[in-house]
């Protein structure tokens, strides 16, 4: 296989195209169809699910699931990113979370509350397998793209990833509106057109699982495998990931601007990474439809938006940085994001929700390219990359469990309504911390 040079327009859009392959599950699994697959499964609003011992409910089993995740990631990234230093093979660990998330993908089909427990485990799968990828595909930027590509390159990959995830949520939203045009028995009743419904749903899984898959095969094909040492991976070398993480926050603590943006990017990323991941369930449940019908329409609709706002968003975001610089457009971000959680805390209509899902899509692509590249650029000169990016997301999933815990407990003794409304606590956090960020290092 051919080895391309840093900076080049094949390797850059090889990386970028990765985005395109896994976008597919954020936007299907995590945001649109399984959160209303999932509701569906329940009677009422107050029916209580049993898993583990414990009652709940549904939405708080959810979060409760995400967050353990986000706590595994947190935990086996920094000894898989030693492993990976070590041996020089970071692509086949990519490879390995891609196809663990896509066979966890296609195993959503059998989700059932008879068989919670493993349908649970095929929820973490495509969880694990989606953030665990990411682990290591960060951690490519700064080895394929110069200082002065990395927030163009960056923004590409998101862009890309919404264009290729809304292009198969129309189909997967073609195929549970309109079940008997892809070839669903529909029978004559309402119960058998609902069931056509739910089984296009559980098709679409399968659908998301194989586009992964596939079309991640360019990305491996053309990214560079990294020098193989040849040596063998032993107990030290297991454990040498948190030793590379000591290292890495030592050398924080001589990087003022580094530190100070991880600081903020912690706070705000636990808030952004809930709603993102509650705003469907919130909308199921909170907004008030005026039928089943209505309701899946709607919350799909509303995702699609988000989506094609956010390639928009992206764009803006990457031109308001290059010419205001990354942290003045970040505290707009965040200032705008704390505004949306007073107002989600307020909505009752849909058509409130959809200027919500509008306002979210502007600020979402851009929160989530910005964050990567503002700390890809703060990076000192280091050939390390893997254990920087390991502590970036070691800090981003910690901060993400804490937010998913914090809106579980909410949501389980109060509503959804007090859970959002309670992170713009957060934002503000973050708001404060940004202006703490120095332009340059002391």
């Amino acid at each position: 296989m051919t080895n391309f040079q840093k900076g080049s327009k094949k390797l850059l859009n090889a990386w970028a195209f990765y985005d395109w392959a896994n976008s597919v599950y954020t936007l299907t699994i995590a945001s649109s169809i399984f959160p209303i697959f999932y509701s569906a499964l329940f009677l009422t609003d107050d029916e209580l699910v049993s898993a583990f011992g414990f009652e709940m409910k549904p939405t708080v089993l959810i979060s409760v699931i995400t967050a353990f995740t986000f706590l595994v990631v947190a935990f086996t990234s920094p000894i898989l990113s030693g492993i990976a230093d070590y041996v020089g093979n970071k692509k086949n660990f990519m490879k390995f979370f891609c196809y663990v998330g896509g066979l966890g993908c296609i195993g959503l089909y059998w989700f059932s509350l008879d068989y919670i427990h493993l349908s649970l485990l095929f929820y973490f799968m495509g969880l694990i397998g989606y953030w665990g990828s990411l682990v290591f595909y960060n951690s490519y930027l700064p080895d394929i793209a110069f200082e002065d590509q990395q927030d163009s390159i960056s923004a590409k990959g998101f862009s890309l990833g919404y264009i290729g995830s809304v292009l198969l949520l129309i189909l997967n939203l073609g195929m549970v509106m309109y079940p008997e045009m892809f070839g669903f028995d529909i029978g004559t009743t309402e119960e058998a057109h609902n069931l056509a419904k739910i089984e296009a749903m559980k098709i679409s899984f399968i659908t998301v699982g194989l586009w992964w898959i596939i079309f991640s095969q360019y990305t491996f094909h053309v990214l560079p495998k990294g020098v193989s040492s040849g040596h063998k991976v032993t107990k030290d070398v297991i454990f040498n990931g948190f030793q590379e993480l000591k290292l890495v926050w030592k050398e924080l603590k001589q990087n003022l601007r580094l530190k100070r943006y991880l600081y903020a990017f912690f706070v705000f990323s636990m808030a952004v990474q809930t709603i993102m991941l509650m705003a469907v369930y919130f909308g199921e449940k909170e907004i008030e439809w005026a039928t089943d019908g209505e309701k899946t329409i709607g919350l799909i609709g509303s995702i699609l938006v988000i989506q094609l706002v956010a390639i928009l968003g992206a764009v803006l975001t990457s031109k308001a940085s290059a010419k205001f610089g990354n942290i003045k457009t970040l505290i707009v971000i965040n200032f705008i994001w704390m505004g949306l959680c007073f107002y989600a805390y307020f909505m009752i209509t849909p058509i409130q929700f959809y200027i919500a899902a509008g306002l979210v899509g502007l600020v979402m692509g851009g929160v989530q390219a910005l964050g990567r590249s503002t700390y890809s650029k703060f990076l000192p000169e280091t050939e390390d990359t893997t254990s920087y990016f390991s502590f970036y997301d070691v800090a981003e999933k910690i901060g993400i469990v804490i937010g998913m815990t914090i809106f579980a407990v909410v949501d389980q003794i109060s509503t959804m309504r007090y859970a959002i409304l309670f992170l713009f606590v957060f934002f503000l956090i973050g708001i404060i911390l940004l202006f703490r960020v120095p332009k340059e290092n002391p």
